[in-house]
């Protein structure tokens, strides 16, 4: 579980509360007002996503909210498995062919090799990576420079399919402040139909209008905005993982040892999660010959 998430929502609802509360506000004008902001605010910001995306980036969005609560599979250990994988995957190439490896790409889920790394075997999309580009090896597409232009097509089409998600959720975040203030809108203009009341009702009715732009403004930056970057940095993540995928492949393709491929694979890591030389040694050393 991320815990990031949750302490980042205790802080700000917490401090903004807080605040409220120590410089003499009432919780009640809040909490009178905010079912009905919610309501309206709320409302505007999901038919406008509804309107403004195709299903396929709504089923996306949705599906990218589990980042919020989930640790990162993108770490240390994680690419061990992975560069450790590569290495079997390419130490078996080389002894025995490239067609030894046909019974564990068509069949990736029951692969002994692939089983031997749970991690990776549970990434669907790294799988499907390697599948279909050593499938096309075996097919006889062997030219590094051919696989690393649709390698790279390939990868500029993720990355525009995660960009979209995230312009998904910038675009409601963008657009909560001025949703913010079209609730405080409707609530003067409610105040406007009560302005026979005495002072204190208009005062609570006024202090309730402005809670629509305190919480476009606050929903914005404090948590919807926030969102969409933990779900950016997430699909970066998962874009160096393939990264590092495809430049091991690719020194398979040129003729390179294993050891080479999968270090210069281990060199397009990020410094806080790239294991050092030595570790990877270790782990390579430590498998049984690939069969």
């Amino acid at each position: 579980m991320n815990p990031n998430f949750f302490i980042g929502v205790i802080v700000a609802v917490g401090s903004t509360v807080g605040g409220y509360v120590m410089s003499g506000g009432h919780l009640s004008v809040l909490a009178d007002a905010a079912p009905l902001e919610i309501l309206i605010m709320g409302g505007t910001a999901a038919g406008a996503f509804v309107i403004s995306n195709p299903k396929s980036v709504k089923k996306a969005t949705a599906h990218s909210l589990k980042h919020l609560f989930k640790k990162t599979k993108y770490d240390k250990d994680s690419y061990i498995d992975l560069l450790s994988m590569m290495y079997q995957l390419f130490k078996l190439a080389k002894t025995k062919g490239m067609l030894a490896l046909e019974t564990h790409i068509e069949t990736p889920e029951e692969s002994s090799l692939f089983q031997e790394f749970p991690s990776f075997l549970e990434n669907h999309h790294a799988v499907e990576f390697v599948c279909d580009y050593l499938r096309l090896v075996t097919l006889g597409s062997d030219k590094p420079y051919e696989i690393e232009a649709l390698m790279d097509e390939e990868l500029e089409v993720h990355h525009s399919e995660d960009a979209a998600v995230v312009a998904a959720i910038m675009f409601v975040a963008d657009s909560m402040p001025a949703i913010g203030i079209v609730a405080a809108v409707l609530g003067i203009i409610h105040t406007m139909g009560a302005i026979t009341e005495p002072p204190e009702v208009l005062g609570q009715l006024v202090g309730g209008a402005l809670c629509g732009t305190f919480m476009g403004v606050w929903a914005s930056y404090g948590f919807i905005g926030p969102v969409g970057n933990c779900v950016g940095q997430a699909q970066e993540a998962e874009s160096h993982y393939l990264q590092c995928l495809k430049v091991g492949i690719l020194g398979h393709l040129q003729g390179f040892a294993p050891s080479i491929s999968i270090e210069y694979a281990r060199k397009t890591l990020l410094s806080d999660v790239r294991p050092t030389f030595i570790e990877v040694e270790e782990a390579t050393q430590a498998l049984t010959a690939p069969s």
